[in-house]
């Protein structure tokens, strides 16, 4: 009786619409199958044995609210109103694939119709999506916290996030749900269960179900449900969904489905497969059909005639999509950045009547200056919160200023911190984000890489995420192996994002207010040698504190110093506290020494450095980090090979010792770094070569 009023409550034709669907994307796979050498020749998976529960869920989501798929819902893709045809285009990476221009695989979706649930960028979604989906339930939480939002006009927007369950192995998907349980946040986590992990089985490689891991986080409440049977799923997930659209709370929904079609057009099933007869018989398909049947809802030859006709539409919308045009070459350098409004330098560097402050305070005053001015701002991390106000003292105040729903404490985890302003931004939101050393950003890197840096250009510009990640940085006085490291080397080889290094305080809070304005992500790296000016030789970071107005393009260098004699001169290329050994080193050398501060290490003032290198025609590079392979010699060679004819001794590369850490030992760690004096002999002998 339950299940017959079950059936019987949802209306018959949103039941003829989902056989619809059903068909499509089973016609979808079977017909990649048939044209598997041309289809192969990108990576693709289909939803074939996942389709009742993806389109149970697609077809009760609503424009407002935000998608998160896996690499397998492309018949979620269908239910939310995708065609085969764009799916195709997908498929085949041509250039109008509405996702990203022929820049990624088939189902690895970004969307953002008016008429159609959001669906920012992700990557393969094999558990990272879980962050950037919890950012974007973060930011409805935020939001509505602080009344930013409009009303809305119906339902309250929920985030799905979909999930294959071997992803639930993933440490990301653990930090994504301790948020989700922390702060209430309106998220529904879908699992997808198939049993199978490429080659691996769950009993080989998972120790409890998707539903029993999730029962270890008080305030997750869980389902598990049938996935191959269409009934039970909308009605579950319709309950859920009723209950996270009033209540504002997280659930995860765990569906256990058979996988009938290979893992991917590159994993074959006959390879390593052997319970196919068993998931054969729980294909959804043959299923719904015969409930349909059962209850009435439409005849054998009306289903039938429903299916031939998806059928003839897939057949028709691959023919077509085989057609479409390829992506013109020019088209691959789109989309890298979105355009910046920050192009030039505003604002009184040097006001009148202003009072010199430390490196320190000039950030934290233009973070308290934006969050003044702009309610969308809000910043958040490890100890930035009411309490402590970051362990530097960096975000002091700001909690009891503006409140803790828009300065408060994370967690310890890097990776939220950072993906989690992918969801943010989507939101409309402007993040501050902050890791609290530099040696704790490495949990954080695959965020950064595979989510933040790539989503505007593989979704083709919809998707740029505009966020500000700060990073104390830098060896400061016996921090030891776990609070000195410098990382600009590596970062700087994440493209998509951009990377300022202010070496004094007009710089960080000029800086501070381009990274915030930019619609791309923003690293600022924060040195913690130069806050407080404690060091000796770095009184030059204390300057007269820039008016509110103040804004420095990224990209800038600007001199530090300019040399004065007329021959026989050093040119120096260098940042951060670069800037401080060069100028106290230059003592020795009156007038001879011109030091370029870099302020930005991408974009990288390449013409600054160039014009000096040839005026010149002798060059040193500085940095903090270990020589070998940094960011520094790539800027060496650069000037190498676009300044050659014009250089009187070979480009000459400084920094720290080429060990594995800084050690805490300020003996040892005296030995490793450099210091002005070591600089000065080293431009003696540049000057003298």
């Amino acid at each position: 009786m339950t299940i017959i009023k079950t059936k019987l409550s949802i209306p018959s034709k949103t039941l003829l619409e989902a056989f619809r669907l059903m068909a499509t994307a089973k016609s979808m796979s079977d017909l990649y199958e048939e044209n598997f050498k041309l289809v192969s020749k990108y990576v693709h998976a289909t939803s074939r044995g996942h389709e009742a529960v993806q389109l149970a869920l697609g077809m009760q989501m609503l424009p407002q609210d935000y998608l998160f798929p896996y690499y397998r819902d492309d018949a979620m893709l269908l239910s939310i109103g995708m065609r085969p045809y764009d799916l195709m285009l997908q498929l085949l990476a041509k250039r109008d694939d509405p996702f990203s221009g022929g820049r990624t695989y088939y189902s690895h979706p970004s969307l953002r119709d008016a008429d159609k649930p959001k669906i920012p960028h992700q990557s393969s979604a094999t558990g990272m999506q879980a962050i950037p989906a919890t950012g974007v339930a973060l930011g409805f939480w935020y939001k509505e916290s602080r009344a930013l939002t409009k009303e809305y006009l119906v339902d309250k927007p929920i985030v799905v996030c979909s999930l294959g369950d071997a992803s639930m192995t993933e440490g990301e998907v653990s930090e994504a749900m301790q948020m989700a349980v922390l702060k209430k946040l309106p998220i529904l986590y879908l699992v997808q269960d198939n049993g199978w992990d490429i080659s691996a089985s769950a009993a080989e490689v998972r120790a409890q179900s998707a539903a029993e891991y999730a029962a270890g986080f008080k305030g997750l409440e869980t389902r598990s449900i049938g996935g191959n049977d269409f009934f039970e799923c909308y009605e579950t997930l319709r309950e859920v969904i009723n209950t996270i659209r009033k209540e504002r709370r997280p659930f995860l929904v765990h569906a256990e489905v058979p996988l009938l079609s290979h893992h991917t057009s590159g994993v074959r099933k006959e390879w390593y497969r052997d319970d196919m007869d068993y998931h054969l018989t729980r294909d959804p398909f043959p299923l719904f059909w015969k409930h349909l049947v059962e209850e009435g809802v439409a005849s054998e030859d009306e289903l039938e005639s429903i299916h031939q006709q998806a059928q003839a539409q897939v057949r028709a919308d691959f023919a077509a999509a085989q057609e479409a045009e390829d992506p013109a070459p020019a088209e691959l350098y789109l989309h890298d950045f979105a355009p910046t409004p920050v192009t030039t330098e505003k604002g009184q560097r040097q006001p009148a009547q202003a009072e010199e402050s430390l490196m320190v305070d000039c950030a934290l005053h233009a973070v308290e200056e934006l969050l003044q001015k702009y309610p969308e701002c809000l910043l958040y991390g490890q100890d930035v919160g009411m309490r402590l106000g970051g362990v530097f003292r960096e975000a002091a105040t700001l909690a009891q200023k503006f409140g803790k729903e828009r300065v408060f404490n994370t967690p310890i985890q890097e990776a939220f911190i950072v993906g989690s302003t992918v969801g943010m931004s989507a939101l409309g939101l402007k993040p501050i984000v902050e890791v609290q050393f530099a040696d704790y950003i490495w949990p954080g890197l695959n965020q950064l890489f595979t989510e933040v840096s790539r989503s505007c250009y593989l979704s083709n510009g919809k998707w740029p995420v505009s966020c500000v990640i700060r990073i104390p940085v830098g060896a400061y006085g016996s921090g030891g192996p776990y609070h000195s490291s410098s990382v600009e080397s590596v970062l700087s080889n994440i493209r998509g994002i951009k990377i300022a290094y202010p070496s004094n305080g007009a710089d960080m809070k000029g800086l501070m207010k381009a990274a915030y304005h930019d619609p791309n992500p923003v690293i600022v790296l924060e040195h913690k040698g130069l806050y407080w000016s404690k060091v000796k030789g770095t009184e030059a970071a204390k300057v007269i504190e820039p008016d509110a107005e103040y804004i420095v393009p990224l990209g800038k260098a600007r001199l530090a110093l300019e040399a004065s004699a007329p021959s026989n001169t050093l040119f120096v290329v260098t940042y951060g506290m670069g800037v401080h050994w060069a100028l106290n080193a230059a003592k020795s050398y009156p007038g001879r020494i011109e030091i370029l501060d870099l302020r930005s290490i991408a974009p990288l003032d390449e013409e600054a450095i160039y014009t000096g290198a040839k005026k010149h025609g002798r060059v040193l590079v500085i940095t903090e980090e270990p020589v070998n392979c940094s960011f520094a010699q790539s800027i060496a060679a650069r000037i190498q090979q676009n300044c050659f004819k014009f250089l009187d001794a070979p480009v000459v590369t400084i920094g720290a010792a080429n060990v594995p850490a800084i050690p805490l030992s300020e003996v040892l760690e005296r030995e490793m770094l450099l210091s002005a004096e070591k600089v000065a002999v080293e431009m003696g002998k540049v000057l003298g070569y």
